[in-house]
């Protein structure tokens, strides 16, 4: 695990599961229809409450790259945020992953959310590459917290599997503050 100040947010690297973590908020790597299948949205179901996919179902379908909010369930958190990161085909690209971070980001800081934990959005179902995932995540919640005051203190990087952790801790590592 590792912790870095960048602004106003420390930007925390975290191999585990995203379930696990105590934040405000986990964000789901969802699709635009906002059914709940494999991957994070599953792990999520499961340790949540089928309440979860419900809730979210009756806000969709939402744009690719933007975000909404649920109740989380029997998880600890206060939020789960449903990024859309890819369409019903189940695609992404680096768009959608730009998007789907900074749409997480601006709606956890509208909720007055202290705290936000993430996974690699796209890479699971979504086959995006891990490294461009990575690039993209951590200059996308640099940028967020470069630009001004924020709410958000704590944004955590959950990776689920020692590979893309050591992928991610790459890039985090040359994070200039």
């Amino acid at each position: 695990m590792y912790a870095k100040k960048i602004r106003n947010i420390v930007l925390e690297l975290v191999h585990g599961d995203i379930v696990d973590i105590k934040a405000d908020a986990l964000v789901n790597a969802a699709n635009n229809e906002l059914w709940m299948g494999a991957g994070v949205a599953g792990a999520i179901k499961r340790a949540g409450g089928a309440e979860i996919e419900q809730e979210a179902m009756k806000k969709g379908p939402i744009t690719i790259g933007s975000s909404i909010e649920t109740r989380a369930g029997k998880l600890a958190c206060r939020y789960i945020i449903h990024a859309a990161v890819m369409g019903r085909d189940l695609n992404t690209n680096a768009d959608y992953v730009k998007k789907a971070t900074r749409s997480s980001l601006e709606l956890a800081n509208k909720l007055g959310l202290v705290s936000i934990a993430f996974p690699a959005l796209g890479t699971g179902v979504g086959a995006f590459p891990i490294e461009e995932c990575a690039k993209i995540m951590i200059d996308e919640i640099v940028d967020f917290d470069m630009e001004g005051d924020r709410v958000i203190q704590r944004v955590y990087l959950v990776l689920f599997s020692p590979a893309a952790f050591n992928v991610f801790e790459k890039f985090y590592r040359k994070i200039k503050v």
